[in-house]
């Protein structure tokens, strides 16, 4: 797998405002004050509440516009409150006065977005038939408190499955009974079955595939509820069949691959002769259909959005929302996965990183005001990480590591506990 680097963050979304038709700009913030009067931000966001309101002034004139404020920054929700009644009082005193969407000249729609350093508010403003305007304004990021963000720490528990001198691509393990594991190879998917308190062969099914395979070879597999599983592997997607006996059914195919479990039905396409994802996305994180190339990819949800973080080929983190690409410079190696724990913000991201002894490391991290918090100590693999993906159910992953001592393959699966 390739070197390991940073990546990026993304921001969320808010309800819009719908404003009774009977009350003015002015005659909400009043409202809107005496109902928050004590809700305080740490924050005086005087300045960029003037600057945005003239630019949306300058460009509606005094008279009706829809506002509606949309929140994909990390600002909680007393901030937000806080910008809304400040923007709302400077529009009021430059004459620019709300209505419903359909009794308006004008809307603006606000979005509070962010970088590593600023946080930036963009105005979409549109005047009846005209192409609309563009303002942005933006503002210094205040330091977090020291601890504001602390969180309880956790525990990666690391449990072995399998070990082989085959290459391991991935690993599933379907719930019922008999017990099964699906281990994925280059050439084979082999089931196997608990005899005796030990994982025992049951059945081979060969996978076919017309061209050779790449070089650093990936491969994916994927629970279905309507039959046992799918095979995702470049340029080929195998299906089981649903009824015994179990075959295997392959074929050519740019079917682009699941990258997380339900509830989060994002797909992306593999480049058949190289070992990434291409960037481009199945349906898409709402506006966003595309990201540059990337290795790996995983879900956070928030309250009311879903924030992917990718691991780019470029070497850097992405975050996106739907709305924003934001690049970091965070040290994360080329895999990594969320899992959903409980803990803490209820949902982790697994990273993988370069070790200090032999081999790589995976910790556990938590990303809170698009800044990751390392929750738990690195866990050791012996080698390099070649696989990592979110398990079924979201509560642990598959990890395949290389080991450096042997060259032979251990697949384990991870989960987090919080520690008391």
């Amino acid at each position: 797998m390739p070197d390991r680097r940073p990546k990026p963050v993304y921001n969320a979304r808010i309800q819009e405002i719908r404003l009774p038709r009977a009350y003015s700009f002015r005659a909400l913030c009043c409202l809107l004050l005496m109902v928050s009067a004590t809700a305080v931000s740490a924050t005086d966001w005087r300045a960029p509440n003037a600057q945005l309101a003239a630019k949306i002034a300058a460009v509606t004139g005094p008279g009706a516009v829809a506002l509606v404020i949309t929140n994909r920054s990390s600002l909680n929700q007393a901030d937000v409150d806080d910008i809304r009644r400040g923007l709302c009082t400077e529009l009021a005193a430059l004459g620019v006065h709300s209505a419903a969407a359909d009794q308006a000249a004008a809307t603006a729609q606000v979005f509070l977005s962010e970088n590593l350093r600023d946080y930036v508010w963009i105005a979409e403003i549109h005047v009846g038939d005209n192409e609309p305007s563009v303002a942005m304004v933006t503002t210094p990021r205040a330091e977090p408190a020291a601890g504001e963000h602390a969180a309880a720490p956790m525990t990666i528990h690391k449990a072995p499955l399998w070990t082989d001198e085959n290459r391991i691509l991935d690993v599933a393990l379907p719930t019922g009974s008999p017990q099964i594991m699906i281990v994925l190879e280059p050439e084979n998917a082999v089931l196997y079955v608990v005899q005796n308190g030990h994982w025992q062969a049951q059945q081979t099914l060969v996978i076919a595939h017309a061209h050779p395979w790449p070089r650093d070879l990936r491969g994916r597999l994927v629970l279905r509820k309507d039959r046992l599983f799918d095979a995702y592997l470049p340029g080929v997607l195998c299906s089981s069949t649903t009824s015994a006996p179990l075959a295997l059914r392959c074929l050519e195919s740019d079917d682009p691959w699941p990258l997380a479990t339900e509830p989060f039905p994002l797909s992306a396409f593999f480049s058949p002769a190289r070992n990434f994802f291409t960037g481009a996305l199945s349906p898409g994180i709402q506006k966003q259909t595309a990201i540059a190339p990337f290795y790996s990819a995983a879900p956070l949800p928030r309250d009311k959005y879903t924030l992917w973080i990718f691991s780019g080929a470029d070497g850097q983190i992405h975050l996106l929302d739907g709305m924003t690409d934001q690049a970091t410079k965070w040290t994360w190696g080329s895999d990594i996965a969320s899992l959903r724990s409980g803990c803490g913000l209820g949902w982790q991201v697994l990273a993988t990183s370069r070790g200090d002894g032999v081999g790589d490391t995976v910790q556990a991290f938590e990303i809170a005001d698009r800044q990751p918090a390392a929750l738990s100590a690195p866990v050791e693999f012996g080698g390099s990480i070649t696989s990592l993906w979110t398990d079924s159910d979201s509560t642990s992953v598959i990890a395949v590591a290389q080991l450096s001592e042997t060259g032979r393959y251990e697949a384990s699966r991870l989960s987090i506990t919080c520690s008391r």
